[in-house]
C-alpha cells in the first residue's frame, strides 16, 4: 500500500483531508499543482541566472539512505595505521581505481571506483539519530537540536519535498509523484510510533510529502497500488470526482483552499494508469537480475527506484530497512557489518551502478550513499561503535560526478576532517545543483513565508 503521512488536517466543514483522499484504497498521492508564484520555479530561475556547466545534470536522483549509520572507518575511510582499537577487524582492499582503497568487505564495490566519488570529510555536530537525519536529509540543521524530536510541522522539507514542490506544474506521463520513498516509513520505532523528522515536507506542506511504498519489494505478495475491481466501481468513482468539481465551485467550499478534486484526480490517474503499475511491477525483471541484486527490502528496492527513475520519478529514496539487521551498531559492529550488512550493501549498490551503466542511464542519474552521521573512532566495551557526527563519508556517483575521486579527507583516527571539510547544507545544495534547482532559492510556505533552501555551496571539486 502507498500512504502519505502527515497530520489529520480539517477543512472549514469539518471534514479530514485523508477522508476525502481515501479512493480506491488510497491514503494520499504527492502533490502537485498548488498555484504557488511561477517565479519561484528553482529549475527556471537557475538558467536564467547563469549556473555552471554541471547545473542540471541530473535528470533523476537516487537516495540510499543507511539507516542507523555505517561505521565509516570499516566501510569507506580505513584507517589501517591506526592502533587496533581504532582500525578494527576488517582489513582495506584496492579498488579499480589507483590509490582509493575500501574494506575487503565491500568486494563488487571495488571494481566500480571508477563510477564513484568519496566525500571523506563530511561533519556536523548532532549525535542523535532524530535530528542527524533531519539534517542529512534536507541540508538544514534542526529547529531543536538538542532534542529527540519526532515529524513535526516546522520541520525543513525533505529532498523529495523540494523535487516534489519544484516539479509541482509538470505532471509524470505515468501517474506517478515526483518523489517516491520506497521501505518507507521504515524510519518508524514501532514501540513507541515515533516517526522521525528529516522524511516529509514539514513547512512547505504535507501536500508535498513524497509517496511512501511501505511494503518491501521483495515480499512474493508486492503490490503497492490496489487491485482495481469492477469497470462499474470505477465509475461510480468518476461519478464521485464529478460531484466534487460542482462543490469546488462553490466560494465557501474553495476557500478552504482544499483542492479536492484535483488529488482524487491524482490518485484517479494513479490508480488506472497502465504504466505506473507497469513501473511498480518488480516481477517483471528478469529472475537472474533480481537475484543479481539481493533478495532483500534494500537489494530489490534498488531495482525498484531504477525501474521508477525509467517511468519518470525525478527522485526516489531508498531506506535501509529497520529491522534487526540496520546499522546502529553499538555491539558487535564487526560480526554485524561481516554479515549481513556489509554484503547486502554490496550487492545491491554495485548492482544497481552496474545496471543504471548498462542502460546508459548513469550519465542522467544521480545516485547519493548516505547516513545520519558515523561511528565513534575507538571501538566500545561490546566491540561496537558509538554514534560519532565528527566525521562521515558520504558516496555520491553518476550524473555530473567526476567518478574515482576522494574529496576532503579525514584525521589518522576518521574523527574529523583535515581537508575540505563538507556540510549536510554543501550535500544539500550539490543535490539541488544537478537536479537544476537552484540551492539558493527561496520557496514558499503555505503561509507566504519565504524558505531558502540551503545555507551551502554545491561541492564544485566533484562536479566535472
Amino acid at each position: 500500500m502507498i500512504t502519505i503521512p502527515g497530520r489529520v488536517n480539517k477543512n472549514c466543514e469539518g471534514i479530514t483531508r485523508r477522508d476525502w483522499l481515501r479512493i480506491g484504497g488510497l491514503s494520499g498521492i504527492g502533490g502537485v499543482g498548488l498555484s504557488l508564484a511561477d517565479q519561484l520555479s528553482a529549475r527556471a530561475s537557475g538558467f536564467q541566472s547563469g549556473q555552471r556547466p554541471s547545473f542540471g545534470r541530473a535528470k533523476s536522483c537516487i537516495v540510499l539512505f543507511m539507516f542507523g549509520a555505517p561505521a565509516h572507518q570499516d566501510t569507506w575511510d580505513m584507517k589501517p595505521d591506526a592502533p587496533s582499537d581504532v582500525r578494527g577487524e576488517f582489513r582495506p582492499i584496492d579498488t579499480n581505481v589507483s590509490g582509493i582503497q575500501i574494506c575487503e568487505h565491500l568486494p563488487r564495490l571495488a571494481q566500480l571506483a571508477k563510477h564513484y566519488s568519496l566525500v571523506r570529510s563530511v561533519t556536523h555536530p548532532d549525535n542523535t539519530h532524530t535530528v542527524a537525519m533531519h539534517y542529512m536529509l534536507t541540508g538544514m540543521r534542526h529547529k531543536r537540536p538538542t532534542t529527540n524530536p519526532q515529524n513535526a510541522p516546522d520541520d525543513f522539507p525533505c529532498f523529495g519535498a523540494v523535487v516534489n514542490y519544484d516539479r509541482r506544474q509538470r505532471r509524470s506521463e505515468s501517474g506517478l509523484p515526483a518523489a517516491i520513498t520506497l521501505n518507507g516509513p521504515a524510519n518508524q520505532v514501532s514501540a513507541n510510533d515515533h516517526i522521525f523528522p528529516g522524511f516529509f515536507a514539514g513547512s512547505l506542506g504535507n501536500r508535498f510529502n513524497p509517496m511512501f511504498v511501505s511494503q518491501h519489494a521483495n515480499q512474493p505478495d508486492f503490490r503497492p497500488l490496489p487491485l482495481l475491481d469492477s469497470p462499474q466501481s470505477l465509475v461510480r468513482r468518476k461519478g464521485l470526482l464529478d460531484q466534487l468539481a460542482i462543490f469546488a465551485d462553490k466560494p465557501h467550499v474553495a476557500a478552504g483552499g482544499t483542492n479536492f478534486d484535483e488529488y482524487h484526480l491524482q490518485a484517479m490517474q494513479l490508480l488506472t494508469s497502465s504504466a505506473a503499475r507497469q513501473a511498480l511491477d518488480i516481477s517483471l525483471e528478469d529472475a537472474l537480475l533480481r537475484e543479481r541484486y539481493g533478495n532483500t527490502p534494500f537489494g530489490q528496492g534498488c531495482l525498484l527506484s531504477r525501474r521508477l527513475i525509467e517511468a519518470g520519478v525525478p527522485l526516489v529514496t531508498v531506506n535501509w530497512e529497520r529491522d534487526d539487521a540496520f546499522w546502529d551498531t553499538h555491539s558487535e559492529n564487526f560480526k554485524q557489518h561481516k554479515f549481513p550488512l556489509l554484503p547486502n550493501l554490496d550487492r545491491g549498490f554495485s548492482a544497481l551502478l552496474e545496471d543504471l551503466a548498462s542502460r546508459n542511464l548513469l550519465d542522467e542519474t544521480l545516485v547519493v550513499c548516505l547516513s545520519e552521521f558515523g561511528r565513534t573512532p575507538k571501538i566500545n566495551s561490546n566491540a561496537g561503535r558509538d554514534h560519532w557526527a565528527g566525521c562521515n563519508t558520504v558516496v555520491f556517483a553518476g550524473a555530473g560526478i567526476e567518478g574515482g575521486k576522494v574529496y576532503g579527507a579525514s584525521d589518522h583516527e576518521a574523527a574529523w576532517p583535515t581537508e575540505d571539510p563538507v556540510r549536510p547544507g554543501d550535500l544539500a545544495a550539490t543535490i539541488y545543483h544537478l537536479l537544476g534547482i537552484d540551492p539558493h532559492v527561496a520557496l514558499q510556505t503555505p503561509e507566504g513565508r519565504p524558505l531558502y533552501l540551503t545555507n551551502g555551496e554545491p561541492i564544485w571539486g566533484l562536479l566535472g
